[in-house]
């Protein structure tokens, strides 16, 4: 088992994904952890490729879209996520299979061969904790330049929205549902709240295998 943490970004567009990133970032760096930032698709130069083709090209058909996705995937955690927990960082990751699952899976209809896709071409890793940032969709908080898929889907905003509870519901041991409709720091609060009892999860199953743990972050400062 390895000694980091994996830790995954959900939740529909516009409901602050990548502010929560940062602050979490660099609370742990602050706590003294190695914190990988990440992101699908491009977290690789093989990734940031596709990701140009995927959300800022031109049409992709959709059963291509998930093929893309999943190739990226692939290479993805083979390069730099797998190897990243083996040496203890902790990876904080936007966006992954269960984007794929909502998006092309429900948003594009193409069924649950999308998410044994994924599965398969990540080896079945999946993260220690999943942080799905719920809100009520807000045209307000989307009035930006949306990429193609964001354009080609903001009309399923609530279809998408209920996609992710769906799949919080099927494994609530592994997914944090916080609301992001709320302040800020509040916002943070829970999320910090979430990925502190993923480590300690994580020490106390290492130290019940005989493999070294990690000290838990302290507690944030109340916004």
């Amino acid at each position: 088992m390895s000694a980091g943490l994996f830790v995954v970004f959900e939740g529909g567009d516009g409901v602050g994904k990548t502010t929560q990133l940062k602050r979490l970032s660099d609370a742990l760096q602050s706590a003294g952890r190695e914190v990988v930032v990440t992101r699908e698709p491009g977290g690789t130069a093989l990734g940031h490729q596709l990701r140009q083709l995927i959300l800022h090209g031109d049409h992709v058909a959709p059963r291509a879209e998930a093929l893309l996705y999943a190739a990226d995937r692939a290479h993805h955690i083979e390069t730099l996520v797998r190897p990243a927990l083996a040496r203890g960082a902790v990876v904080l990751q936007d966006r992954y299979i269960d984007s794929s699952i909502v998006y092309q899976g429900g948003a594009r209809g193409l069924g649950d061969q999308v998410e044994r896709i994924s599965r398969w071409a990540t080896g079945d890793l999946l993260p220690d904790v999943t942080i799905v940032l719920d809100m009520e969709p807000d045209p307000s908080r989307m009035a930006r330049d949306l990429d193609r898929v964001e354009g080609e889907t903001s009309r399923q905003a609530d279809k998408i929205r209920r996609g992710f509870l769906m799949l919080a519901q099927r494994d609530p041991a592994r997914y944090a549902v916080v609301d992001a409709a709320r302040p800020e720091g509040e916002v943070f609060h829970d999320v910090f709240s979430a990925v502190r009892d993923a480590i300690r999860r994580a020490r106390e199953a290492g130290a019940s295998q005989g493999a070294p743990t990690s000290p838990t972050p302290p507690s944030p400062v109340t916004p």
